[in-house]
């Protein structure tokens, strides 16, 4: 693109927090951003795909100019919406089958134990048999998910067959909210018989992973696969609910080499070009070996800040660059922190009714007197908790927060107090 054109870049879903964060992007002035679809639309919900696709393309051709770019940030249904608006207008982008052998999960499994052998035994159910049961070669604890989810919405850990009859019967009822649209996108690829067979409304069994979480960041571009970024997801204790993701990872580096390693081959497998993508691992402390989780094929607009505070340039430019058609640049350094993490203050005693969130007067408190903490509140008064989409199965968040600090116990030491100096009331709401 000559150096003194504007690009034109559609962003799906595009918000004020993150339109800041790619307005602090370098050349700046060579972009001009345009939101396609809100929030709300894309994410709240029922998915209406074939109504979101025809009005994102409508959007596209009424537009005044050249359309130079269409990139994301989110999971279903951005993820699987921008292959196909790429592809109708010539633009850069990975291949609807390379982005649905990573968002299937069953069909990622599948092309996975081709190239390696890092992941957990595996199977699939029909959450529509009158009767399901486990997998007679899986041992408990699994791990029972949609083949497509995101959020960890619909993910149960069970310990036994009683704990698996009760998350079939939630899946059964909830599956359909991201199945059914799914399926829609499933339609429009080239698929092997045993993915279309499963179709979208499948449930997929995994045997529990061990060991503590990671991930890898990259892109691929023209057939070379580059990791550029290893972050660490840490849960609270004896939970399976994230406290914080942080960046960098502070796992040894033979641990991040293996992990990078993993990527890099099935990446390559998958044929997934042209595009930012995220791995995410468990990992053993002890022994430095490594399991594969899953592939986004996407980066994640949750680290945007944490690349910003410790590289100084937010990941946001990789897709940008990528969406161009343009050669990715690595960031050198130059960040304010040595490290960052995205934080979450949740609620963990059932149900409740949100009576009273943070003022701003404690939110602007907190702006004063910590540095390097941003805080965002993700519930209104009025709210329960239960009806709250996108939550993991066994928690809900009440705040978010952006750290910097010198180290992680920095880190630690400011998201305490800023969780002490919020002060939600819930009402609980009993059976």
């Amino acid at each position: 693109m000559p150096a003194d054109k504007t690009a034109n870049i559609f962003v799906l879903g595009l918000d004020e927090q993150n339109l800041d964060t790619l307005n602090r992007l370098p050349e700046r002035e060579r972009y001009a951003f345009h939101g396609l679809l809100t929030i709300p639309e894309l994410q709240q919900g029922e998915i209406p795909i074939v109504e979101l696709l025809t009005k994102a393309e409508q959007s596209l051709d009424e537009f005044d100019g050249t359309v130079d770019a269409v990139v994301g940030y989110w999971d279903f249904p951005v993820s699987t919406m921008l292959p196909l608006l790429c592809r109708s207008r010539g633009l850069p982008s990975a291949s609807l089958e390379a982005v649905l052998k990573c968002e299937h999960k069953y069909w990622s499994r599948l092309e996975q134990r081709k190239v390696i052998t890092e992941h957990p035994a595996f199977a699939v159910i029909d959450p529509d048999d009158d009767d399901p049961k486990p997998p007679a070669d899986l041992r408990y604890p699994i791990w029972l998910k949609p083949v497509k989810s995101f959020s960890s919405e619909l993910a149960f850990k069970v310990h036994d067959d009683a704990e698996f009859a009760e998350a079939m019967r939630q899946l059964e009822d909830g599956i359909g909210r991201v199945g059914d649209p799914f399926q829609f996108i499933l339609d429009q690829a080239d698929l092997p018989d045993e993915v279309a067979q499963v179709g979208a409304r499948a449930v997929l069994a995994e045997e529990s992973m061990s060991g503590v979480q990671a991930a890898v960041e990259g892109y691929a571009r023209n057939g070379d696969v580059v990791v550029y970024g290893a972050l660490d997801s840490v849960n609270f204790p004896d939970t399976d609910s994230f406290l914080r993701h942080q960046y960098p990872s502070q796992l040894p580096e033979r641990a991040v080499d293996r992990m990078a390693d993993v990527a890099k081959r099935v990446i390559e497998h998958i044929g997934l070009d042209n595009l930012v993508f995220s791995v995410e691992f468990f990992v053993d402390p002890e022994t430095d070996d490594v399991w594969l989780l899953e592939i986004n094929p996407r980066h994640s607009q949750s680290h945007a800040e944490l690349f910003a505070h410790v590289d100084g340039v937010a990941n946001h430019e990789l897709m940008v660059l990528l969406g161009l058609g343009e050669e990715p640049r690595l960031p050198d350094g130059g960040g304010r922190y040595a490290v960052a993490a995205k934080w979450f203050h949740r609620h963990f005693d059932g149900d409740a009714i949100v009576r009273r969130t943070p003022t701003r007067d404690e939110i602007d408190r907190i702006d004063r007197e910590l540095d390097g903490v941003e805080v965002e509140i993700v519930v209104d008064e009025g709210d329960q908790l239960s009806t709250l989409e996108g939550q993991d199965s066994y928690s809900c968040e009440l705040a978010q927060f952006i750290i910097g600090g010198d180290s992680v116990d920095n880190m630690t030491a400011k998201y305490r107090a800023a969780v002490d100096a919020l002060h939600f009331e819930l009402e609980p709401v009993r059976d």
